[in-house]
């Protein structure tokens, strides 16, 4: 290895690259060095001092998240020196954290109660000063409890650096920090785009997701509703998680049984939203390239945080913006509909519930009047995988030897391409392969578009389709999006070719998959564990593209006459209005 450093851990010789960590290279041996602050996606800030090693015969503590490895260093890392300084910071932290972890939702699945029970902390000889201050629920997507911050930095890296929203900063200096929406104002009013990856990141109960279980075991309990459920890509190869599985094990099978069991009366699968999202989606699209109807490029929107950041940030894009509706919010409306009129139930009954791997879903079903294009509001919860893990806990049904069901196949079946959805850059794959039959009149050869794979942070390619050459640009992480709208501003200021001509937007690392109500402690390798799992059932899916999909077709032929008809466009469209008063 050029420039590697040979250093020892605990006796034990390593070799690195230069400008690895202290920390970097423990883990190459196995030693754990307890962190709180430091998380694979952010750099270190070093805020905790939990990390803390010592070089042999040099009394000075380092910070191994943060400190390079030096040649020749001997690092200890277990002293009783280096434990009793351990201990006095967690007793530090613990003093002004509030005693709550029976009523807390972080309960078991928390970094710092972890820590403290790997000390033997079971008490604080510190008085304790928690602080006595309001929680901030007002986005109904997460909700803020600065009382459990433990000012570790995270959630404000995130927010600012990997999603450049800037909703969170620290207020006040010394014993007075806090976390709070950037201004002291309601976190509703701030830049917030409810991504959630601020509540994926923090390793308290700090910041979670608004929780709505009660609300739903309430209407399952009422026998006059009548209960339909549907899951999200993203929800099948994550739920495991919390129940042992491999992570990226697809359960999809074990999800319908156990909704089924817990009282609702349908379970539909929000893959075929994503299917019927790809056939209006795609119609669109070719509009605007051949017909010349609408500008170029068409970006997607079913990601509801991106359609946030879009409409506070960058609203001059609107017009360049599908009005799809996201899937599940047509699956909802489909539900009160078509579904409601084919069974012959009063849609006024039917309760639907979405199991969806975000937080932000929870505002975009009341955002505005086209969310209640049925009559009525069209999802009426939206749950997290982590709310729908919970869930399976209560309702006592053993999910992991549950035999598998299938869906309701009225709006429940689904292509390979419906799945993909979950993992960034399956949009644009899903919505090629079904442009490409609407352009040329035939499948592709190949239906895979690996270019659209991968978790580089934009992603841009080309395909030619009829003798045209569709460039395209996926982009995932806020920040990321920045610079493929920049591009595309150049080319209109300069009276060019836009660069590209279908673009595709996640806010979440990774996308779906790394959405931010899925299992806690994701990092790439989750992610690309999670997107495995959805690509693998693709790539065995007798159907792998969305207009091939039998029930999209009856559902036409049916209901909706054709894509784009003026029922889909009243159903299963929408659109959107610059909020100037977030401006930069």
């Amino acid at each position: 290895m050029s420039n590697a450093i040979h250093a020892t851990i605990n006796g034990l010789p390593v070799e690195v690259a230069k400008g690895a960590t202290i920390l970097d290279a423990a883990r190459l041996v196995h030693v754990r060095i307890p962190t709180l602050c430091k998380h694979p996606d952010l750099d270190a800030t070093a805020a905790c001092g939990i990390c803390i090693v010592q070089v042999k015969n040099n009394n000075k503590m380092l910070r191994a998240c943060c400190t390079p490895i030096e040649d020749k260093m001997d690092i200890l890392t277990e002293t009783p020196e280096i434990v009793d300084v351990r201990r006095s910071v967690l007793e530090l932290i613990l003093s002004r954290h509030p005693n709550e972890c029976l009523t807390c939702l972080r309960n078991r699945n928390c970094e710092l109660q972890t820590l403290a029970a790997d000390f033997g902390l079971s008490w604080s000889g510190l008085d304790n000063i928690v602080p006595n201050l309001p929680c901030d629920d007002s986005t109904h997507s997460i909700v803020l409890d600065p009382r459990k911050c433990i000012s570790c930095g995270r959630c404000i890296q995130v927010c600012q650096q990997d999603q450049n929203v800037w909703a969170l900063s620290f207020l006040n200096r010394g014993f007075e920090t806090r976390i709070a929406a950037a201004g002291d104002i309601p976190l509703a009013d701030s830049p917030c785009v409810r991504c959630g990856q601020c509540s994926a990141h923090c390793p308290t109960g700090a910041i979670v997701e608004y929780d709505e279980s009660v609300k739903v075991w309430e209407k399952l309990a009422d026998p006059d509703a009548f209960c339909v459920a549907q899951i999200a890509p993203a929800v099948r190869v994550a739920i495991g998680e919390a129940f042992g599985f491999p992570v990226g094990s697809n359960l999809t099978g074990k999800i319908y049984a156990t909704l089924r069991r817990m009282g609702f009366k349908a379970v539909f699968d929000t893959n075929f939203g994503a299917d019927l999202t790809i056939v209006e989606e795609a119609t669109e699209f070719k509009s605007r390239l051949l017909d010349g109807k609408g500008v170029l490029p068409l970006i997607t929107t079913c990601c509801p945080s991106w359609v946030d950041f879009m409409e506070k940030f960058h609203s001059d894009m609107i017009p360049h913006f599908s009005s799809c509706k996201s899937p599940h919010a047509m699956v909802g409306a489909l539900s009160k509909t078509y579904y409601a009129e084919k069974q012959g139930i009063d849609p006024a009954r039917i309760f639907v519930v979405s199991v969806m791997p975000c937080t932000s879903k929870k505002s975009e079903i009341i955002r505005g009047k086209e969310m209640s294009s049925s009559g009525y509001q069209d999802v009426d919860v939206s749950i997290t995988t982590r709310e729908f893990a919970r869930m399976i806990k209560q309702s006592g049904i053993d999910f992991v030897t549950i035999p598998d069901e299938q869906s309701d196949h009225l709006l429940g079946m689904y292509t390979g391409a419906g799945t993909i959805f979950g993992a960034t850059g399956g949009v644009m794959e899903a919505a090629l392969r079904t442009a490409y039959f609407y352009i040329t009149g035939k499948d592709a050869a190949k239906v895979e578009f690996e270019v659209t794979r991968g978790l580089k942070g934009v992603k841009e390619g080309s395909i030619e389709v009829a003798g045209k050459t569709i460039r395209i640009a996926v982009a995932h992480g806020l920040a990321n999006v920045e610079q493929v709208l920049e591009k595309v501003r150049a080319a209109k200021a300069a009276g060019e070719e836009t660069p590209y001509h279908f673009v595709e937007v996640m806010a979440c690392p990774g996308g779906c998959v790394g959405g931010g109500g899925q299992p806690y402690g994701a990092t790439n390798e989750l992610r690309i564990k999670r997107a495995a799992g959805l690509y693998n059932e693709d790539h065995g899916d007798q159907l792998r593209c969305s207009h091939h999909n039998p029930y999209v077709k009856q559902l036409y032929d049916e209901f909706l006459g054709a894509p784009a008809s003026h029922k889909a466009e009243r159903l299963l469209h929408t659109d959107y209005h610059a909020r100037p008063e977030y401006m930069r």
